[in-house]
């Protein structure tokens, strides 16, 4: 008996909110959930900063040249870490170097993302053995998106920041501080 009066509530309000949607729509409203609108623009308006550090760079930067217009997707480079929201990790990471792009991305604002881009960036490349390449820079920050090739080429790396652009859109939360 409960189950059916829990139905009956619920068809209820189903039918109470497509009479409130009727009204509404033929006035000029648009109805949509907050965290999917704040997903939309975050996605729609990703600010990213450049960590070239080998050839993968070269590719990186084609990408953002006039024939691949990472524009055109909402993305454009910022040298800052606090103005951006995404790094992209291009080329061969020493221990050297581990520390300074560590520090990079400490600066950066939350909600913070990384692409690895290239095959040293992934895994250490064909240095994977050496003794002063880091074996992936995701030892070092976490990765959101991994872009293979040695190099990638541009239209990669568009998929990729597609991909990201993808998956801001799927996360839910909002967080509150």
């Amino acid at each position: 008996m409960d189950k059916e009066l829990n139905k009956l509530e619920f068809l209820d309000q189903d039918s109470l909110l497509t009479k409130f949607n009727d009204t509404i729509s033929g006035r000029g409203f648009v109805l949509a959930k907050l965290d999917e609108l704040v997903n939309w623009a975050r996605s729609g308006s990703l600010w990213a900063m450049p960590f070239g550090l080998s050839c993968c760079a070269l590719e990186m930067t084609q990408c953002a040249a006039s024939r691949h217009d990472m524009e055109r997707f909402g993305m454009l480079f910022r040298s800052s870490p606090r103005q951006s929201d995404v790094m992209i990790v291009a080329g061969t990471l020493t221990n050297k170097m581990a520390p300074a792009l560590r520090k990079a991305y400490d600066q950066m604002a939350e909600p913070r993302y990384v692409i690895s881009m290239g095959s040293c960036a992934n895994g250490g490349g064909c240095y994977h053995y050496s003794y002063s390449v880091v074996r992936g820079c995701d030892r070092i920050v976490p990765v959101d998106i991994y872009v293979p090739g040695c190099p990638p080429t541009a239209e990669a790396l568009l998929y990729g920041i597609l991909l990201l652009q993808r998956k801001i859109k799927r996360t839910g939360i909002i967080k509150k501080s």
